[in-house]
């Protein structure tokens, strides 16, 4: 089966998440599978900016990017955060490799146009996953950090849910699963929902029952579903172990998004 794995916010932070993370990702890999690992890196990359005396601001969950802020994503994504999932997963004996939307033209991007304008900040206009499909055949872990080139020759920084969800599209993907740093999607009772059809998502939105970055995670999973993926989920990161029985058993943590 072909899985699609994101991993951003305490699962990337903490050392025993993390470790949770890559064996289950490792674990699914030995077993047969083909898994892609995308990943965020939101809080490392604020913390790189705060250190250079850079804010960080968000509209609706998106980072405004200019360009240094850009360039330092590039830095902190491309290079530290990228490269330490794939010393973690080669510490488990899996063989991972490591790039960034725009190696072999891997994800095209254009720029996403909102009010305000968000500077460099793009949505997937293309992809190509013979490089993700050329890892496989290898044996190996593709590990994807979220920016890709425009067709200007310019690094757009790209939501990690929606760069997941356009990976999961692009590799027919048997399963997309978010690892997060919270329970699941809340109602409005605060109880985390074990299933959330994808029409509730604009009536939740609307009713600010959700929120900030659950708003372009939930967008994402309403893509991927509409575009052929057959199962999104939600799992929290120390749940992690469970993600190698997610399609062969019942499985209680986290949300379960469906069409209907």
């Amino acid at each position: 089966m072909k899985y699609v794995v994101k991993l951003g916010g305490a699962g990337l932070e903490t050392p025993s998440l993390l470790a949770g993370c890559t064996r289950a990702i490792a674990e699914l890999a030995r077993d047969g599978n083909h898994v892609a690992v995308v990943h965020g890196g939101g809080v490392q990359l604020t913390r790189m900016l705060k250190a250079l005396g850079i804010e960080s601001e968000f509209v609706n969950g998106l980072r405004v990017t200019d360009k240094e802020t850009r360039d330092v994503a590039l830095m902190v994504l491309a290079g530290r955060v990228n490269k330490g999932l794939v010393a973690a997963l080669g510490a488990l004996g899996q063989p991972a490799v490591g790039v960034s939307g725009g190696d072999g033209l891997l994800f095209r991007a254009r720029k996403k146009r909102t009010a305000p304008d968000l500077g460099f900040v793009g949505e997937i206009a293309a992809s190509d996953p013979r490089w993700i499909e050329a890892i496989w055949q290898l044996n190996g872990v593709p590990v994807i950090s979220s920016l890709a080139l425009g067709f200007d020759g310019e690094y757009y920084n790209v939501n990690a849910d929606e760069m997941a969800a356009a990976c999961a599209i692009a590799c027919n993907a048997d399963a997309l699963v978010f690892l997060t740093d919270v329970p699941g999607v809340k109602g409005a009772n605060g109880e985390v929902l074990r299933w959330l059809s994808i029409d509730q998502i604009a009536e939740m939105a609307q009713s600010a029952v959700i929120s900030g970055g659950m708003l372009p995670k939930l967008g994402a999973c309403r893509e991927a579903l509409l575009n052929g993926v057959k199962r999104v989920r939600i799992l929290p990161a120390e749940a992690a172990g469970s993600l190698p029985d997610l399609c062969s058993s019942r499985v209680s943590h986290g949300t379960e998004v469906m069409v209907a």
